[in-house]
């Protein structure tokens, strides 16, 4: 469930490295002073890549770090116990935890079978590449450290409906192949149509009309949730899982295990109406990610004072369907070095973070990195990479005016291209509060609050800048910002 002024953080970046669940145990109270109220953290299964995978390279859902299995106990984040331990913390602090699962494909096969599979052309999964052929496939998962335990389920082709790589006399050759199943020799169609068809992405692709791996993902996010004490889940990947599935999914999270569980979700989309009509296909069930307005904070960061401020908030998934929006700045996806890599510009993130942390409507995540910083290298194109996050130094501040000040009835004063600002008027308990950004040269914007700040003064919570500004018997006054910059006036 969202909390009033509610801010999620996502406690993690793709190149973390450490103890993330104890150093969150050390972290939470801090946290919970900022105003955080849900805390987003990676997956907690163990991975194919062992203590390298990040969660995503998913191979055994039930284990968390408790059974030696791909050369490991722990994950890359912890110990099962940590990781319990840390939502227990979180809990005692009031913050929720948004668990991050990965419904879509397995990795790290444990045995290999011999199968019918079809090559497809990558471009257009609808398109098939010369005659089906019998192959040996990583298809099969027994769990062999867990030994049966929790779950004796085992997965093999039928529990899949396709994969990337095969054995091919005696080579291991790459591309898409569908597996000929039991369920057919196409993919699911209720998946996005990008590509054709966008069922497969990546690993051992599950089959969601195989009957047996529902009823066994069911088991398992009961397990789950009764075990972790999760406040809610976090979806990846939903443009290539089964949206029938999905509904029947939380459909029973919600009937059958706990109401209030909270789910929200990456689909991948910059366009906002086809996040829209998602959430419809959906019945709103989950909550998603604004890409949309993400790029629109990655262009406005590059164009600076081209980009016109007014267009900020439009075409988002904030402006079509605020309800079910979750507004972002950064993630791990978007980073700098990753796939889909739109880094915004120093500059402008605390920009960026004043229109999602203040405005009415939105239900912000801010991103690990740009509240503590990071540094890590990677190899791109055999080259090492450097990179050096810095933190937001305004982001703290902007949390606490979040908490004390972002109440009320939100008035937009969008009416110059360089220079937008709007009013939280507040409400019988909460102080009010004028945001006023600037992307270029200019600094200042006359504005009339209206009778009810008639001779009240002003100052400028984030520090920028050093005036008072009082309104005139009509409630007018020039607001002033340094040059691409962000000011945050309050009442004296």
């Amino acid at each position: 469930m969202k909390k009033e002024n509610g801010v999620i953080i996502q406690f993690f970046h793709w190149y973390y490295e450490g103890d993330l669940w104890n150093e969150f145990v050390e972290k939470a109270e801090s946290l919970s002073k900022l105003g955080i109220s849900a805390v987003w953290f990676p997956p907690a299964n163990k991975c194919a890549l062992g203590l390298e995978g990040r969660g995503y390279d998913i191979y055994d859902s039930y284990d968390l770090g408790e059974f030696y299995q791909k050369g490991t106990i722990r994950t890359r984040y912890g110990t099962k116990n940590e990781y319990l331990n840390a939502i227990k913390k979180a809990h005692e602090h009031q913050i929720s935890v948004y668990a991050d699962i990965v419904l879509n494909h397995r990795m790290g096969a444990d045995e290999k079978e011999m199968i019918s599979v079809q090559q497809i052309d990558e471009e257009d999964r609808t398109k098939k590449i010369g005659e089906p052929f019998h192959t040996e496939v990583q298809t099969r998962f027994t769990f062999p450290g867990r030994k049966g335990i929790y779950s004796d389920f085992i997965w093999d082709h039928q529990c899949f409906s396709g994969v990337d790589i095969i054995e091919k006399k005696g080579k291991k050759q790459k591309g898409i192949f569908k597996i000929h199943n039991d369920y057919g020799t196409g993919w699911n169609n209720s998946v996005s149509h990008q590509f054709g068809n966008y069922d497969y992405l990546m690993g051992a692709d599950i089959e969601y009309r195989n009957p047996e791996v529902v009823r066994e993902m069911k088991n398992w996010i009961r397990w789950y949730i009764e075990t972790t004490k999760a406040d809610g889940l976090r979806l990846d990947a939903l443009k290539h899982i089964s949206s029938d599935f999905l509904e029947e999914f939380i459909h029973y999270i919600k009937t059958e295990i706990n109401e209030d569980i909270y789910v929200m979700g990456e689909f991948w989309k910059d366009d906002p109406d086809k996040i829209t009509n998602f959430s419809d296909r959906m019945k709103n069930l989950i909550s998603l990610f604004d890409a949309p307005l993400h790029y629109n904070f990655f262009n406005a960061s590059r164009e600076k004072s081209d980009y016109d401020l007014r267009s900020i908030l439009k075409n988002t998934f904030l402006e079509k369907n605020p309800v079910f929006s979750v507004s972002f700045v950064e993630n791990h996806d978007t980073q700098p070095l990753q796939g889909l890599e739109s880094a915004i510009e120093e500059w402008f993130k605390p920009l960026a973070y004043a229109i999602i942390l203040l405005s009415e409507k939105a239900y912000p995540c801010i991103f690990y990195a740009d509240l503590y910083g990071a540094q890590y290298t990677d190899i791109i194109d055999g080259k090492e990479q450097k990179i050096i996050i810095p933190k937001v130094e305004a982001l703290p501040k902007l949390l606490e005016a979040r908490q004390k000040f972002a109440y009320g009835e939100q008035i937009n004063f969008f009416d110059d291209k360089n220079c937008i600002a709007w009013l939280r008027k507040g409400n019988s308990e909460k102080n009010s509060c004028l945001v006023i950004l600037s992307n270029g040269k200019v600094d200042r914007k006359k504005i009339s609050l209206g009778s009810r700040f008639a001779k009240q003064k002003f100052r400028d919570f984030l520090g920028h800048r050093n005036e008072i500004i009082e309104c005139d018997e009509n409630g007018e006054a020039i607001f002033t910002v340094h040059p691409e910059s962000v000011s945050i006036w309050i009442l004296i």
